[in-house]
């Protein structure tokens, strides 16, 4: 029997979101992405119009900010403010799944391979360096074409652009948990490499993968919206932030509004991620010390 493995110096799990949110950075973006959180997942009840729901008839199209529609309406004389509340749902929903889907293929293939060694550690990484060597939209932009339009396409294309980003950064960190002292004990005692692994590696590739989850979901939010502004992502009339950038663009000198809210959404949305993202990798460090 052996004990679960020590966390790395500096890197407690404990109090690491807590540390966070003490910061500055950290609670503006948590603060920031609760908000935007809300609005998407209480979309259904927020929203004061079927963002679906079209009005043709004069005054409909086109109408501009104000009480009785908060973002005006599109060409359509859709509600725009309950679509961009409805997609800012879809865009994290899926971006969070391709993460999730990413991560859970990328880490644990990183991490047999960095304890494994030998031919297939050369072999994982080559494939992983394969994949990295193409830029991520035009990668993810190749796997939505292959898989078809829709949600389940840009998740699948999301988890195929992430793998390699988890694969290689648990590779590394696993190649310095296997020089630890705890690794080397383990061994000489006869704990089987499964154990070794789910006991002693993973956990302690917690915080690294955190950090990078985070930043990995700022890139997701807008990949998704990427691939819906070229039309190969969420497809028409369900609302996406860039499906509705798209459809906008060409009444942009008539309707700025139908350009600008949609944005906005997308920017608060990867402002947030990236901040949250900031303050864990300063709190998964070693604490500062006051002067």
């Amino acid at each position: 029997m052996t004990a679960a493995a020590p966390p790395l110096p500096g890197r407690r799990p404990q109090g690491r979101l807590v540390r966070a949110l003490r910061t500055p950075m950290g609670a503006t973006g948590f603060a920031l992405l609760a908000l935007v959180l809300a609005a998407g997942l209480l979309a259904p009840w927020l929203a004061p119009h079927d963002p679906l729901r079209t009005n043709l008839v004069m005054g409909g199209p086109f109408r501009q900010p104000g009480l009785a529609h908060h973002f005006g309406t599109d060409n359509l004389g859709r509600d725009v403010f309950s679509r961009v509340i409805h997609g800012i749902g879809l865009s994290i929903w899926v971006a969070g799944a391709g993460v999730a889907a990413g991560m859970t293929a990328g880490v644990p293939l990183g991490a047999v391979a960095g304890m494994a060694g030998g031919l297939v550690e050369r072999v994982t990484m080559r494939v992983m360096d394969a994949l990295l060597a193409f830029p991520l939209l035009v990668l993810a932009i190749a796997v939505s074409v292959a898989l078809g339009r829709g949600p389940a396409g840009v998740v699948v294309a999301v988890a195929f652009v992430n793998l390699p980003v988890f694969a290689r950064l648990a590779r590394g960190q696993t190649l310095k948990i296997v020089a630890m002292p705890y690794m080397t004990a383990a061994v000489v005692m006869g704990c089987g490499f499964s154990r070794r692994l789910f006991r002693h590696v993973l956990p302690n590739l917690a915080n690294p993968v955190l950090v990078q989850a985070s930043v990995a979901l700022s890139f997701a939010v807008l990949i998704e919206a990427g691939l819906s502004f070229l039309g190969l992502g969420i497809q028409g009339p369900r609302p996406a932030l860039g499906l509705m950038i798209a459809e906008a663009k060409a009444y942009i000198a008539l309707a700025p509004h139908l350009v600008f809210f949609p944005s906005l959404a997308l920017v608060l949305i990867v402002v947030a991620i990236n901040l949250i993202g900031d303050a864990l990798a300063e709190a998964a460090g070693p604490p500062r010390r006051g002067g």
